[in-house]
């Protein structure tokens, strides 16, 4: 049977559900930082349904309507954090385009939007979020030192590691832009898989499903990327260009972190090579992920991936 609900009505609904998604990521504990992952769903549902019009405009009264309940701050980082993904990855999806584009557009868009959110808070409201989050972060640290004070831990030990915390501080303010391009990237991998889970349920097309994780690939142009800007952190602190230095940790960051996941695919492809257990898998990138030293090496392994293609190494001795 055939749904007889007109497109206004069905617009006026899927507007209701994103603010009220709105609503209960704020007001609901714990469970509300869940419900926040599907605030860009409804949007996603109407672009798909009736065009990217429709979904702006239901975006844009989604804010206004949140704006009057909780304020305009915290409207825009729901409209800006997930609403806006929401809309591009729908006109994506309508348009037909490939996975790897519909992704990428998302993710570009998420990191544009954090990057508008913070100028809007910084310009128009006076709000620096790094300088507060940096204040709150050193605060809780001091009071952990202090209360390691009082039972008796060895001060100078302490002075030293709290130098070092100092130290880190400094050098987390040169990776704004880094920490604005991971969150929009979460923003953008929690839009697209929440959206592929609710259009199965919803029994709707979605985009073609992406390649196996053992055959990601990046193109070449990284590893030159991540080469330039290595000089340009030498040249940056050594004649201390402080813009060049900004610019060059950052992107370093990046690639290096596109390095390791390419550098994981490979893993994954050898893991499939061997036929290694899923166990024995997860207990390997447990492991990877958390030392230091083997994140820096399967970096590595994925930038010369890109150039040495290892697995097609293992093709061939198939």
């Amino acid at each position: 049977m055939e749904s007889r609900i007109t497109p206004t009505v069905e617009g006026g609904l899927l507007t209701a559900i994103a603010v009220i998604l709105g609503l209960a990521s704020i007001y609901l504990p714990i469970l509300g930082v869940f419900v926040e992952f599907f605030c860009a769903v409804p949007i996603v549902v109407l672009t798909v349904r009736q065009g990217a019009t429709k979904g702006a405009l239901a975006l844009a009264a989604s804010f206004l309507i949140l704006s009057m309940f909780v304020g305009a701050i915290l409207a825009m980082k729901i409209a800006l954090g997930f609403g806006i993904c929401g809309l591009v990855l729908g006109y994506c999806i309508s348009k037909n385009l490939s996975t790897v584009k519909c992704f990428t557009a998302t993710l570009v868009t998420a990191f544009i939007a954090q990057i508008v959110a913070i100028s809007i808070l910084f310009f128009i409201m006076g709000i620096n979020v790094m300088e507060i989050e940096t204040t709150v972060v050193k605060e809780s640290f001091d009071k952990m030192f202090k209360l390691y004070e009082t039972i008796g831990v060895d001060k100078q030990a302490l002075a030293q590691i709290h130098g070092l915390f100092d130290k880190f501080f400094e050098f987390v303010k040169y990776l704004f832009p880094f920490l604005m391009f991971f969150i929009g990237s979460m923003h953008a991998v929690l839009c697209y898989v929440t959206s592929k889970w609710s259009f199965e349920k919803l029994r709707m097309k979605f985009v073609d499903p992406l390649p196996p994780f053992a055959q990601w690939q990046f193109p070449q142009i990284i590893l030159y990327l991540v080469s330039f800007s290595a000089i340009g952190v030498y040249w940056g602190a050594t004649r201390e260009w402080i813009p060049l230095y900004t610019v060059s940790i950052n992107v370093v960051v990046i690639t290096l972190g596109l390095g390791f996941i390419q550098g994981l695919a490979v893993l994954s492809a050898m893991a499939n090579y061997f036929e290694m257990s899923k166990f024995w898998r997860r207990l390997i990138f447990i492991v990877i992920i958390f030392n230091m030293l083997f994140i820096q090496i399967v970096s590595f392994t994925g930038l010369f991936d890109m150039i040495f293609d290892y697995r097609k190494r293992l093709v061939k001795r198939e």
